[in-house]
């Protein structure tokens, strides 16, 4: 344990230091220094730092859960966001450069009115410390407790402790890495915590399949197709947690929003020295996500076939189970512990820099504060951080008594902001004559409804429903999301046309903040990555390997 303990240490210090230290020199005293990195963010650094803000435990036992009790149908989740990460760099990130946002309230706020802006604000802010922030530190929790088998090594007697220490001392670390630098500091460190992730990340499948092959991992490759093809079936049917019709409906919406209009992933994107180093970016992540499945659902896989003899009680417990499995040197756990908790902190203190920025930006300046220092705002931004990581830190721990899997659970509730945001914003992009009222009223509408559809099943009231209504919410959590999307999404465009509020807004103003100069390679580019998703999923499919 000692030397597991020393490689996990060592890593994670030898990061953060590495961080600190490219990052010495910067001005972090400044609101765009401290929030936007002072929009000097490159290609790389971008695609690091979405890639590990958007992959933590959650996605890394969450998936591999899926793909241990279901099949790679949940590859929609990362395959699928490589065709939304297109859409953003094309079309998303040019509007926002030209217009300098710095957060996508902003963008409401200037389509519609400072209501439907402070509306979606609120969502966002609520979203992330109920939902966002206590499912990241509660995976964290059960990811790293796995490994160092924390529960058994000081004796404590429920999950529950267990849970609450170690969401406590994830919080503390991420707090000090806001402390300290802001946005610039945890970008720099997803890109050094990105190399490990690249090769931990890979080298569990990679041991996997040589534990199942007997030393020859093509021969363990060739055991999983040929004794569980279906498991490589990406083809989701009704029963699968993503069925395939998803990928045309609400999956592309939410993997929209989150790409497009999450202002935990954007703001990375706002954070670069000129939209071609945007949008270099946001396309090499989009690249990556192609290898998702490898280190996200393979390990799952391989976990189904190694324990079928004696299978786990719980989905989500297949990675860390897995880890433990086939990780015999204590040094190399250390270290796939040390890249594990980067991940975590990557995605705890993207989520905590974002809130930061929206609740500063949004309302302590313009309702507290119109005068504000710039140095004043950091450091009232700091305290409110530490303040919603504790709160965080006390509602995470009370996840372990809501037992589904975690990432369905984490996809369903998202879905109370995420399409209902993304509605409203796209529409507000693509006709000027919607009025705030009607923009307004969709967004609350779209969150009522959705609410309803996923708690009536629970309490099974839904039995007294006519047919039709029955039938609708019973539906999958992303057609409703998709079915929502159209509702809404006509009503404004038919008040807009009924009753309409021209707006002076223009999405192609350019305000001159950074170079809007498009990366010219962007398209062909874009172009290879859209015949690879295909590529993959008649690859993955009774077509390919899975027949």
């Amino acid at each position: 344990m000692f030397i597991t303990l020393a490689a996990f240490f060592a890593f994670t210090l030898a990061v953060f230091a590495l961080a600190y230290y490219k990052t010495r020199n910067a001005n972090t005293n400044t609101e765009e220094g401290y929030f936007l990195a002072g929009r000097g963010l490159t290609g790389i650094i971008i695609a690091a730092s979405l890639m590990l803000t958007n992959l933590s435990t959650e996605q890394m036992i969450g998936l591999n859960g899926q793909g241990y009790g279901f099949n790679m149908s949940v590859m929609g989740w990362e395959v699928g966001a490589s065709l939304a990460l297109i859409i953003v760099a094309l079309y998303f990130l040019p509007r926002y450069l030209k217009q300098g946002y710095a957060t996508v309230p902003d963008f409401a706020g200037d389509r519609f009115d400072n209501g439907t802006k402070q509306l979606i604000n609120g969502l966002f802010l609520l979203g992330y410390v109920f939902i966002l922030f206590p499912i990241i530190l509660y995976s964290g929790a059960i990811g790293m407790g796995g490994i160092f088998n924390i529960k058994e090594v000081f004796g404590l007697q429920s999950d529950f402790a267990m849970i609450a220490i170690v969401v406590a001392g994830i919080g503390a670390l991420g707090c000090i890495y806001n402390f300290f630098g802001g946005l610039r500091i945890m970008a720099w460190a997803d890109a050094f915590n990105g190399i490990g992730l690249l090769i931990g990340g890979l080298l569990i499948p990679i041991l996997g399949l040589i534990y199942i092959g007997n030393g020859n991992p093509f021969e363990g490759l060739s055991v999983l197709i040929t004794q569980h093809p279906q498991k490589f079936n990406a083809i989701g049917s009704s029963v699968d947690p993503v069925p395939f019709a998803t990928m045309f409906t609400g999956m592309f919406l939410v993997n929209l929003f989150y790409w497009g209009t999450n202002q935990v992933i954007i703001q990375r994107a706002l954070a670069a020295k000129n939209l071609k180093e945007g949008q270099k970016g946001i396309l090499y992540a989009a690249v990556l996500k192609l290898f998702g499945p490898l280190f996200l659902i393979l390990p799952g896989i391989i976990a189904f076939h190694i324990f079928r003899d004696n299978p786990l009680k719980i989905n989500d417990m297949a990675y860390p189970e897995l880890v433990k499995t086939i990780l015999h040197n204590p040094c190399l756990i250390g270290l796939f512990a040390g890249v594990l908790f980067g991940a975590i902190l990557s995605s705890f203190n993207a989520a905590l820099n974002s809130t930061a920025t929206l609740f500063m930006l949004n309302i302590y300046k313009p309702y507290f504060n119109k005068n504000a220092k710039e140095s004043d705002m950091v450091k009232k931004g700091k305290v409110a951080a530490i303040i919603l990581s504790v709160f965080s830190m006390l509602v995470a721990p009370l996840i372990v008594f809501a037992p589904q899997g975690l990432f369905q659970y984490l996809q369903t509730a998202n879905g109370l902001y995420n399409v209902p945001i993304f509605t409203i914003i796209i529409v507000g992009m693509l006709n000027k004559k919607v009025p705030s009222w009607a923009a307004k009223l969709s967004l609350i509408s779209f969150i009522i409804v959705y609410g309803i559809t996923q708690v009536l099943p629970m309490t099974g009231l839904d039995s007294a429903l006519p047919g039709f209504l029955r039938w609708f919410v019973h539906l999958h959590f992303l057609h409703i999301l998709a079915i929502l999307f159209i509702l809404c999404s006509a009503f404004m465009l038919i008040m807009g046309q009924l009753y309409p509020e021209h707006s002076k807004f223009n999405a192609h103003d350019d305000r001159k903040i950074v170079d809007t100069k498009p990366w010219d390679k962007a398209i062909l580019v874009s172009g290879l990555i859209a015949a690879a998703v295909i590529g993959l999923y008649v690859l993955l499919s009774p077509l390919g390997i899975a027949s």
